[in-house]
């Protein structure tokens, strides 16, 4: 194993250890380290990173590239530590910031349309509504990634505890996630609903299908464009409208006020935020974070209040 192959794998573990899976930058790492070697390099160099970021793309836009040589500037800023002939790329170099969705943050009442319409869901057995109605309340109140949700097992929940076991998330990383006590009765009621459908038979999900099976992605999607539509959160027809990820950005942004409401240290607070979303740094808990009335209304009555003591 030549020393460049040898740092990658290196540098793969280490990465991997802090909590980051990187599946397939790992792989296109490995296949950049191959690349060097077959230019004959030693080292990372400017000019054969951009060239490799800039091949085999087929497309028009600048994120691929931009993407294939951040995977090469992390691994370089590595191997400039023990090698100083390696040349980082500069961040100017095939600059790329992905479009930020804007969020969509749900009123209580149209959260309560969106479960009303789920309840109205067709269904043979009558389970469908029971399943994404709870499905729904759960992505609200816990904050949930739908993967997360989706994958959740029987003997994921800890009904004495109240306590979620979200096992293999974004991060290759498990995590506990507490309920309050109305969310676990929820979720109760939702399973004996479930175990009488299933008659017996074992389902190794928690959340199921009218035929017992696990609940689909795509599907979950489908429906929920239904049920958004019913609620009027969507025209007929239209692609784009409110996503049930907007869910996870409402419960960063209701966590958030209720600490201003309570006059909490948020600063302090946001890393048990970021640990509850299941995120590696509190960085990526910014994302979640956008002005809102509600939150704007909490900072101002607080910094009013500051104001008041200082006079």
């Amino acid at each position: 194993m030549s020393p460049l192959a040898q740092a990658a794998h290196e540098y793969l573990a280490l990465r991997r250890a802090l909590g980051y899976r990187l599946d397939a930058a790992g792989r296109y790492l490995l296949r950049f380290v191959t690349f060097l070697e077959n230019q004959g390099a030693t080292h990372i160099t400017v000019p054969l990173a951009l060239q490799w970021a800039n091949a085999t793309s087929s497309s028009r836009s600048t994120a691929w590239p931009a993407l294939r040589l951040s995977m090469v500037r992390g691994f370089a800023r590595y191997c400039h530590a023990t090698d100083p002939r390696t040349e980082i790329p500069p961040v100017h170099l095939l600059p790329f910031r992905p479009a930020r969705a804007r969020p969509y943050i749900y009123s209580d009442e149209e959260i309560n349309r969106l479960l009303l319409a789920a309840d109205q869901l067709p269904s043979r057995s009558g389970l469908r509504p029971r399943t994404y109605r709870c499905l729904l309340s759960l992505l609200i109140v816990a904050g949930l990634r739908i993967s997360e949700a989706r994958r959740l097992c029987p003997d994921d929940i800890d009904w004495t505890e109240g306590v979620l076991t979200i096992r293999g998330t974004k991060f290759g990383k498990s995590r506990l996630v507490p309920l309050h006590t109305s969310s676990v009765t929820a979720l109760a009621d939702y399973g004996r609903h479930r175990d009488q459908f299933l008659a017996g038979r074992t389902a190794t999900r928690f959340f199921i299908s009218d035929r017992g099976t696990p609940l689909n992605s795509t599907v979950i999607n489908q429906t929920f464009c239904r049920v958004s539509r019913q609620a009027g959160l969507r025209a007929p027809g239209a692609g784009h409208g409110p996503r049930l990820h907007d869910c996870r950005h409402r419960f960063a942004l209701k966590t958030l006020a209720a600490w201003y409401r309570n006059d909490e240290d948020v600063e302090q607070h946001l890393p048990i935020l970021s640990t509850y979303l299941g995120h590696v740094s509190v960085s990526d808990t910014y994302w979640y974070l956008t002005a809102c009335p509600e939150l704007l209304g909490e900072v101002t009555r607080r910094l009013e209040r500051r104001w008041k003591e200082v006079l």
